[in-house]
């Protein structure tokens, strides 16, 4: 997979970049050249598909009371899937907690994930790191740093992998993410910013959350590049990443990309959107669901058949039974465990600790 030409000058760009209508049908002068066979273009759409089936399983997973919460990713599935697809298997993802697509292409199996919404698997689920990927961040913003860091530890190892933070629009709110933009500004680190602008923080609208042309403008005040995308064309998602990764590889430094999307269901299942926000906002987006837009794209293609749809159906239905097996009344981890990961060498007050837990539970038993 690969895209050509430069990214564009943020300046002379504020509507997001798009290679596609929301018609699903090719722009007449695209922005990027991006050469990528039936087989991918097909390939990208089957992971949308999937993203979207198993985000349907895991909520209907908490409300059969397996899991304890679960955010849902539905209407970023081509933002996720069109970031993951552009970068390579050793480039380290540090996500939040929305990232079930990037999780899925990686090969984080989904009962993997399963375990963190269950409480099954302390500070996260299992099969992330072997997947270069860090655990879920629930506290916002503060996984920016740690990539930052990661980023910047690559060329000291003699690597040219980078390091991908994560990030929502309410994020850039935060002080940890002002702090990684400036440090990997100033260090030139191949870190990629990629915000996932849903246009909510929770019931906070974007309009509160910044005075910024965009959330892309931003990336001036650090010196780096910044670019919006169309957060709802998987292949404008996978163009703008490329090519930010390879301005990185290349001893570019870092870029933020701003992948303007929305958040199709609650913030949460603990979440009332009808609360804050209108269903007149909601059709809107819905209308620019990026699945049947990128199906009616493969169509237009001469790409889209039938047999296609029932191979990712299958697939999808297989997938969900796997995380129903792995997830439903999974046994909890023992208590004691929680001890064993904080650091390499226990300290004294961790092992007095350890100690008092396991005298407590001796007197419940």
């Amino acid at each position: 997979m690969k895209a050509t030409t430069a990214l564009p000058d943020l300046e002379s760009v504020l509507a997001p970049l798009a290679l596609m209508s929301p018609e699903g049908v090719p722009v007449a002068e695209p922005p990027f050249d991006v050469s990528l066979t039936p087989e991918e273009l097909t390939g990208l759409y089957e992971w949308m598909f999937l993203t979207r089936a198993l985000d349907e399983e895991f909520i209907h997973l908490q409300r059969q009371g397996q899991l304890a919460l679960y955010p849902s990713c539905r209407g970023q599935e081509a933002a996720q899937i069109g970031c993951a697809a552009a970068l390579r298997a050793d480039d380290w993802l540090f996500p939040q907690y929305r990232e079930l697509g990037m999780f899925l292409w990686r090969g984080i199996p989904a009962a993997g994930v399963g375990a963190v919404w269950r409480g099954t698997w302390h500070g996260g689920g299992w099969g992330f790191t072997e997947h270069a990927c860090a655990p879920l961040s629930i506290p916002i913003g503060t996984q920016a740093l740690h990539a930052v860091g990661a980023a910047m530890a690559a060329p000291l190892r003699g690597e040219d992998s980078l390091a991908v933070a994560l990030i929502g629009d309410g994020a850039t709110s935060e002080g940890d993410v002002h702090e990684a933009l400036n440090f990997a500004a100033v260090t030139s680190a191949p870190c990629l910013f990629y915000v996932q602008n849903n246009q909510w923080a929770i019931s906070v609208p974007l309009s509160e959350q910044t005075r910024a042309p965009s959330l892309a403008h931003k990336a001036v005040g650090y010196g780096m590049p910044g670019v919006r995308v169309d957060g709802n064309d998987v292949l404008a998602c996978y163009a703008v990443t490329e090519q930010a990764a390879r301005r990185a590889r290349e001893g570019g430094g870092p870029t933020l990309i701003e992948a303007v999307t929305y958040r199709m269901a609650p913030h949460t299942t603990a979440d009332d959107p009808s609360r804050y926000r209108s269903q007149e906002e909601v059709d809107h987006w819905a209308a620019l669901d990026p699945l049947p837009r990128f199906r009616r794209y493969l169509t237009h293609r001469d790409l889209w058949r039938a047999e296609t749809e029932e191979r990712v159906r299958a697939r999808a239905e297989q997938m969900c039974a796997e995380l129903r097996d792995g997830v439903f009344d999974a046994p909890d981890v023992a208590p004691s465990e929680l001890f064993a990961h904080v650091l390499k060498e226990q300290t004294p007050e961790l092992r007095e600790q350890a100690a008092q837990l396991r005298a407590e539970l001796a007197r419940e038993e």
